[in-house]
């Protein structure tokens, strides 16, 4: 899986449209092997990556859990923390 697509589901606030969508982004970047899309390939790339973005919402409004929400600023200092 791609290091840069993060965990998206039960935080506090919750994951946002841009994150969502940055999350499929990366998906279909991985994905395609491409970084940028020719002009020829922009429309599908384009395309998966919105579909990708709806899909996951979907996902993430469906998860149901009994633990409490994480807390963003928290768990950002926790990989920080591991990266040092």
């Amino acid at each position: 899986m791609c290091r840069n697509i993060k965990a998206l589901f039960n935080f506090e606030p919750p994951a946002t449209e841009e994150e969502i969508r940055q999350a499929a982004l990366q998906f279909v970047r991985k994905v395609s092997g491409y970084n940028k899309p020719s002009q020829a390939n922009e429309a599908a790339f384009n395309a998966a990556v919105a579909e990708i973005a709806v899909i996951t919402s979907t996902l993430l409004d469906s998860l149901e859990t009994h633990t409490s929400p994480k807390n963003r600023e928290e768990e950002a200092a926790k990989a920080r923390a591991r990266r040092a």
